[in-house]
């Protein structure tokens, strides 16, 4: 699995992140910033609002017309399987549930279908390991 993330830590760009939410104090705003301050180029979706941290936010994954690598998610686990066939057909190569978040069906179509799958991690905390192992 280390290399699984190591692979995504490395090749991410365009990062959609489901749930991004405007309230600085929870977890998806805070990894949010994280990103774009480490200079990935987020897209937050999100039902309410037009923008979260100066970017233009979308109501679905079906609403960005760029090319996204990876798709990060804040909602509940059985939210991925919602989800999934849009990944498949956008070509999202990874897609990462955050910490507490598990869908062990998605785990395993995204094993068939070759995308790079991440459940109950934090994506900020094992880039910030990373940063730390490659100074040690």
């Amino acid at each position: 699995m280390q290399e699984k993330i190591d692979f995504i830590l490395n090749t991410m760009k365009n990062i959609a992140i489901i749930g991004l939410n405007p309230d600085s104090s929870k977890a998806s705003y805070m990894v949010g910033k994280f990103l774009q301050e480490k200079g990935f180029n987020i897209f937050p979706i999100y039902p309410k609002e037009d923008k979260i941290l100066n970017k233009k936010v979308y109501r679905n994954l079906k609403e960005i017309n760029k090319k996204i690598d990876t798709c990060i998610m804040f909602r509940k686990g059985e939210f991925a399987s919602e989800i999934f066939p849009l990944i498949k057909e956008k070509n999202i190569k990874n897609f990462w549930l955050q910490l507490g978040i598990v869908n062990n069906e998605v785990a395993r179509l995204a094993q068939e279908c070759n995308i790079n799958f991440i459940q109950d991690k934090c994506i900020m905390l094992e880039f910030q390991k990373r940063i730390k192992d490659d100074r040690t």
